[in-house]
């Protein structure tokens, strides 16, 4: 048999080239990227795109109800929110609620996840139930507590009234809506952090305990020297969680109260959407939304900064 000439061992060994276009966009080593471009695309039309557009439109005088060219006004609109009076009230009012709601969710879920971590009858049944909150949404536990403190048939007016003679309205003082709004988040918000709380409980080794309750360590001691190291990242990680999802309250308190009484609960989150959809300041809006973005940056630095230096002091 005659010998192979080198040229056509090379050709043979080497990939077909007729496929064109067609198969160098195919070839195997493109496949990774050519599955992850239909995500990517995705990501660049739904999130990008407008994140960009909008963060564009805090540059320029638009409205949203108005035709016409745009003036490019540079950062006018950031001045202007940053030196205005009721956006600073807005923001107090918003870190009462937060503070206000994310501590009242840690208590309430740290005290759930204590009592989810033993055993005892019917505590799947029980665990099930007090997770259905968080499965919600939050137009309907907006409405189910408008009813709730509705003066004329709600339960909590329906109580008091029977301690006094006049009729209790939840929602008429400033400090009653307050409370009305936070009670509702942390209602619907605590399981998240009992969830979390009780990852960290049930990972606990139990020769720990053990060893403590040779020792007769203490109730406080056993607390703060065995179960609190093992939950601090994971309760970090539910303030993480929970202070900027409630900085971004918006459904819960425009049902309740729709920023009443006056504006005394108005979240920040409301103010936006008044000011871009009830009053088509949309470059202001945008400008405004965009401080927003920066403050939940600031608070997620912040929470990367504790978590770094938690992990430099064990190591």
């Amino acid at each position: 048999m005659a010998a192979t000439s080198p040229d056509l061992r090379a050709d043979a060994g080497a990939a077909p080239a007729n496929g064109g276009f067609l198969g160098w966009f195919l070839a195997p080593e493109r496949r990774g990227a050519l599955l992850v471009t239909p995500a990517l695309a995705v990501l660049f039309i739904m999130n990008i795109f407008p994140l960009l557009w909008s963060f564009g439109l805090s540059f320029f005088n638009f409205r949203a109800n108005r035709q016409g060219v745009p003036d490019f006004v540079g950062l006018r609109f950031y001045e202007r929110v940053l030196t205005d009076d009721d956006v600073w009230q807005r923001f107090q009012t918003t870190a009462v609620i937060v503070g206000s709601s994310v501590v009242l969710q840690l208590i309430i879920g740290f005290l759930l996840a204590l009592m989810f971590a033993k055993e005892f009858p019917l505590r799947r049944i029980l665990l099930m139930l007090v997770l259905t909150p968080m499965m919600l949404s939050f137009v309907s536990v907006g409405v189910f507590f408008k009813f709730y403190y509705e003066p004329t048939f709600g339960l909590v007016s329906w109580v008091v009234n029977h301690f006094t003679d006049e009729r209790f309205v939840m929602l008429a003082t400033p400090a009653g809506a307050i409370a009305g709004i936070v009670v509702a988040d942390a209602w619907m918000w605590s399981p998240f952090v009992m969830l979390l709380v009780l990852a960290g409980l049930v990972s606990v080794p139990r020769y720990l305990y053990e060893a403590a309750e040779i020792d007769r360590a203490s109730w406080w001691r056993r607390f703060s020297t065995i179960t609190f190291p093992y939950i601090k990242s994971l309760l970090l990680l539910a303030v993480l969680f929970r202070t900027i999802e409630t900085f971004k309250l918006f459904d819960v308190v425009y049902i309740i109260t729709s920023g009443g009484p006056g504006t005394s609960t108005e979240t920040i989150a409301v103010y936006v959407y008044r000011m871009a959809f009830q009053f088509f300041r949309t470059s202001q809006a945008s400008a405004l939304a965009y401080i927003v973005l920066f403050v939940v940056i600031v608070l997620t630095s912040l929470y990367l900064y504790a978590v770094r230096r938690r992990a430099e002091e064990v190591s």
